[in-house]
């Protein structure tokens, strides 16, 4: 199997740290503080990494902070092309309140990229040789809602298929020009389809509308606690995502693409694809702070999961 190649246009620093409580004009105390190489894409090869896949990361990168984000891309074992911008890579920051349960998160908008950067990124992609290629993440300042359709026209020239996860304006502008796989949230995808899907069946004929319509083949629903569901032409699965104490949502869809991309590039099933993609995704809400996908978690979920998954 070829490595799995994820793209992050705005990538992060991913802080995260826990406070006893929060509280407005005081110094916030915090502990057991992190950092990890973040954004879209990077989670999603951490995550394929982590499983015991291969990954290939390009990724643009600037500024000082952008040199802390190779470093720390760069001790996980990742292949890594990073592409040098002018701007400066972004910090996140997430804090677990312990009195209250609660999760706050900051993300910054990220730096403005110009053509020719963007065009260094498409020259990396077409210089590698790959069967998938995941673009996860949102799109940097000042690029249009179209801009993916360079990706999926790199990709169709080497035969690859596109996995995509972003949302907004972009999600409908790619779509407009077709992908292998797509993985919207429940309420990314109530979005794009402009109305309320309140049930599986709700889900799934929506779902059939984007592949008849030949925007993807493949529609990955992700629905929080309650599970996810994966839809093609001809089948339709749904997993209950299982009774787990949560301690943080970061990375959570990440985990759950990585696993079903995987899942698919090792020529598993869908059905086989979505359960794994429901244990990754379960695995990383209980690790704390923005570590994700657990191998160990994977294994244990996935074995639990294996006699949940239902026929749709």
């Amino acid at each position: 199997m070829k490595p799995i190649v994820t793209l992050t246009l705005n990538p992060t620093i991913d802080g995260s740290a826990s406070a006893e409580a929060i509280r407005p004009l005081r110094k916030i105390r915090t502990t057991d503080e992190c950092y990890q190489a973040g954004g879209g894409g990077i989670n999603v090869a951490r995550v394929i990494h982590e499983l015991g896949g291969a990954a290939h990361a390009i990724y643009l990168v600037g500024g000082p902070t952008g040199r802390i984000l190779n470093e720390l891309l760069a001790s996980t074992g990742i292949s890594a092309q990073p592409i040098t911008i002018a701007g400066t890579t972004r910090i996140a920051h997430t804090v677990f309140e312990r009195v209250s349960g609660m999760e706050y998160r900051f993300v910054p908008e990220g730096p403005r990229i110009s053509g020719d950067e963007w065009k260094a990124c498409l020259e990396a992609l077409d210089s590698l040789d790959f069967d998938y290629v995941v673009v996860s993440g949102s799109l940097p300042c000042g690029f249009s809602d179209d801009a993916y359709h360079d990706v999926i026209e790199t990709a169709a020239r080497k035969g690859a298929r596109i996995v995509l996860d972003t949302s907004g304006p972009a999600l409908r502008a790619t779509l407009d020009k077709g992908v292998f796989l797509v993985k919207p949230s429940l309420g990314e995808f109530e979005g794009l389809i402009g109305r309320k899907l309140p049930d599986p069946d709700a889900q799934k004929a929506a779902a059939r509308e984007l592949i008849k319509a030949g925007n993807a083949e493949v529609v990955a629903i992700t629905c929080g606690h309650e599970g996810a569901m994966i839809v093609s032409e001809d089948a339709a699965w749904r997993v209950e995502a299982p009774l787990v104490t949560a301690r943080t949502a970061v990375g959570a869809g990440d985990s759950f693409l990585a696993a079903v991309t995987l899942a698919l590039g090792q020529g598993k099933s869908l059905e086989h694809s979505l359960i794994s993609g429901v244990a990754a995704g379960t695995a990383a809400v209980i690790s704390p702070g923005a570590e994700l996908c657990r191998s160990q978690d994977f294994e244990r979920l996935y074995a639990t999961l294996r006699e949940q998954v239902q026929t749709v």
